[in-house]
């Protein structure tokens, strides 16, 4: 990823913005219907705990460039940057679809399986319209202890220190507009989808 300077003119205006190159993503709302609940992950987020570093020590951060950084004197603990997310991964591979991609994050990430023709798609939309205007196109997979052939975790030799969560069904909205628990939109977005597309059904039958 880079940073790229960059100007338009709008409204005859001259206009410069920075922005950051990212990899389009795929992220995947995953149901284990075998125990009924939902299966997200949590991670360290640096960007979330430098965030929370500021808001708690905003001293510490006035005039602080690269040049004049140095170690908080004051940390925090590493929870302040975990964050609850869902099943998630980078689109990098060309040769790959965006199905398949998907699988091979389920697979790392949660230990689960998942053939292609298990996977619905449920949109896309943009995911950092402010820095990056990057795409993420979001999939739901229904799976069972089963298909489940590992721990998941991600890969270590990526950086990758994932712990696999389990959210109750019963529990899943009460969770998701919980502000104790931090996490990303789109785990709130997609428990809500969830409710309106295949709960609904689930009752029904």
């Amino acid at each position: 990823m880079v940073f790229v300077f960059y100007f338009v003119f709008q409204n005859g205006t001259k206009k410069f913005w920075d922005f950051m190159r990212t990899h389009d993503s795929v992220s995947i709302l995953i149901f284990n219907s075998s125990r009924q609940c939902f299966v997200v992950v949590k991670q360290f987020r640096p960007a979330v705990y430098m965030c929370e570093m500021e808001r708690h020590h905003p001293q510490d951060f006035q005039s602080k460039d690269q040049d004049s950084w140095c170690p908080l004197l004051d940390p925090l603990p590493a929870t302040v940057g975990v964050t609850y997310e869902l099943c998630a991964g980078i689109v990098d591979k060309p040769e790959l679809s965006l199905e398949e991609i998907a699988c091979k994050e389920i697979l790392e990430e949660c230990g689960y399986d998942v053939p292609i023709t298990n996977l619905k798609r449920i949109t896309s939309y943009r995911s950092g319209v402010g820095v990056t205007g990057s795409q993420q196109t979001l999939f739901y997979a229904e799976v069972t202890d089963q298909m489940k052939t590992g721990e998941g975790g991600g890969q270590p030799e990526e950086g990758e220190l994932i712990e696999v969560i389990e959210i109750p069904l019963q529990d899943s909205m009460k969770f998701a507009f919980d502000e104790h628990f931090p996490k990303t939109m789109v785990v709130i977005f997609s428990f809500m989808w969830f409710q309106s597309n295949v709960a609904l059904g689930m009752q029904e039958k």
